[in-house]
């Protein structure tokens, strides 16, 4: 991880928790997948991915998010579950930073995408 993301990763932590969500594991990673935050918000599991952009040039930070990405997520948050045997509500969220006036811009999408099906 670049030290830009790990920095953008910190950040979506710090402002989650202080937004009343718990930390249960960071970078949690499956053979087809990684999931950068998970969290609980009250009883409902929260699989948080954290995109960071530095430059718009390439789009958003919520742009890149796409359905191949959303793929992997699901197929991590799904083998977390699975291997913890789990059966709490679940949820995607992303945290989109971005610069903004020489300062990082944060945006929390709650429910993010819905696994179809």
């Amino acid at each position: 991880m670049s030290k830009a993301g790990a920095q953008a990763e910190d950040a979506a932590l710090d402002y989650l928790q202080r937004q009343g969500l718990t930390l249960l594991e960071r970078n949690y990673r499956c053979g087809r997948g990684e999931v950068d935050l998970i969290m609980a918000d009250g009883r409902v599991l929260v699989f948080v991915e954290v995109r960071y952009r530095g430059n718009p040039r390439f789009g958003g930070p919520l742009e890149s998010v796409d359905a191949r990405k959303q793929a992997k997520l699901i197929y991590a948050a799904q083998h977390y579950l699975t291997s913890r045997r789990l059966d709490r509500p679940a949820r995607f969220d992303v945290v989109a930073l971005a610069p903004e006036g020489g300062r990082v811009r944060i945006q929390w999408v709650k429910d993010a995408f819905r696994v179809e099906g």
